[in-house]
């Protein structure tokens, strides 16, 4: 038999007789720890799911020692601003040994032929809700385009250039004239 349960933020996987590494907790070497947050437990091919826990499974250890991890190098660096910090961390854990497991006796195999009957129902409803929506998109943009083409913008004359780019066409005739 084995669980997955939830310890300090983390998950893990246990079988009775494992030595598990965990985040430090408060306990003394040699005490007894109860974990309540049991996510699965699983023995075979039967296997139990919690939504998200299961109720009334536990999963039992004992203390092994507390101790402190390897040494693990923390540098703080920014290029070009003559910053560098340079220090180094030791993370506490507590060494457990699994003692035991306790799994729920509900079954939840029966809960779950209702839940995919419910998804194909839903299923079967979301369908003729987004044939709706397209038929409702294409009513809403058949407005809008007789308000586009009803506005026209104003048209704007450009002044001709002349071939060498100088002056407009109709200003250089105007000063040759002149001239």
């Amino acid at each position: 038999m084995y669980a997955v349960f939830r310890s300090g933020g983390k998950q893990y996987r246990a079988v009775k007789g494992d030595v598990l590494r965990l985040e430090k907790i408060e306990a003394d070497e040699g005490a007894t720890i109860k974990f309540d947050e049991v996510l699965l437990v699983g023995e075979g091919s039967d296997i139990k799911v919690g939504t998200p826990l299961l109720s009334g499974s536990t999963v039992s250890g004992k203390v092994v020692r507390q101790g402190k991890s390897r040494k693990v190098p923390v540098v703080k660096f920014k290029r070009r601003q003559n910053y560098l910090r340079q220090g180094t961390h030791r993370q506490f854990f507590t060494e457990v040994e699994i003692t035991g497991i306790t799994g729920s006796s509900t079954k939840q195999a029966a809960p779950k032929p209702p839940a995919a009957d419910k998804k194909k129902d839903a299923a079967a409803d979301e369908k003729p809700a987004a044939e709706k929506k397209v038929a409702k998109k294409v009513a809403k943009k058949k407005p809008a385009a007789k308000k586009a083409a009803t506005k026209k913008p104003a048209a704007k004359k450009a002044a001709k250039k002349s071939p060498s780019g100088d002056k407009p066409a109709a200003k250089k005739k105007a000063a040759k004239k002149a001239d």
